[in-house]
């Protein structure tokens, strides 16, 4: 069965939870700090469905990462910009999968009217700092000191990528 990249569904929540709960209770790269049950992961799945893509990437029957938009912020000047995730399962990393999903969800933002993806990235992050970069995404900022996770203050960069014109 060769990879594939699909739509994400509520079956797939154990294994996002998976891959995910690994970041939280191991690393600060997600700001959360208790692991996401499955439910969760579901409704949150629905919750991005509802206007922007969550895809998964599957190899053999396992889902090896995933990527999504959701919204920037609430507010309807900001309804054209929207905020970028990508998570790999631990053990997947260097293979191409993070670019092959971010190709995919930046591809399907295009024709939604999407102006501009933004990636936050808890600092020291080279690995996606470099899958950002090598998508397109050029930084554009620094939160100094703006999460408190395993003992310690953690920066977040920003990076964009304008995907249309200005209108």
């Amino acid at each position: 069965m060769s990879p594939s990249i699909r739509p994400a569904t509520a079956a797939d929540a154990p294994a996002l939870c998976g891959i995910y709960n690994h970041y939280v209770q191991t690393t600060a790269i997600s700001f959360e700090t208790e692991a996401v049950s499955a439910e969760t992961m579901a409704a949150r799945i629905a919750d991005v469905q509802a206007d922007f893509p969550w895809l998964v990437f599957e190899e053999q029957g396992e889902v090896l990462g995933y990527a999504y938009a959701s919204k920037w912020k609430p507010r309807a000047a900001y309804r054209h910009s929207v905020e970028s995730s990508v998570y790999l399962r631990h053990d997947a990393g260097g293979r191409g999968i993070g670019k092959q999903l971010y190709r995919e969800l930046i591809a399907q933002l295009k024709p939604l009217g999407v102006h501009l993806v933004i990636g936050g990235i808890a600092q020291p992050n080279p690995a996606s700092v470099a899958l950002h970069e090598s998508v397109g995404f050029v930084h554009c900022g620094v939160f100094t000191e703006v999460g408190y996770k395993m003992g310690r203050w953690i920066d977040v960069g920003y990076w964009q990528l304008k995907l249309q014109e200005a209108q």
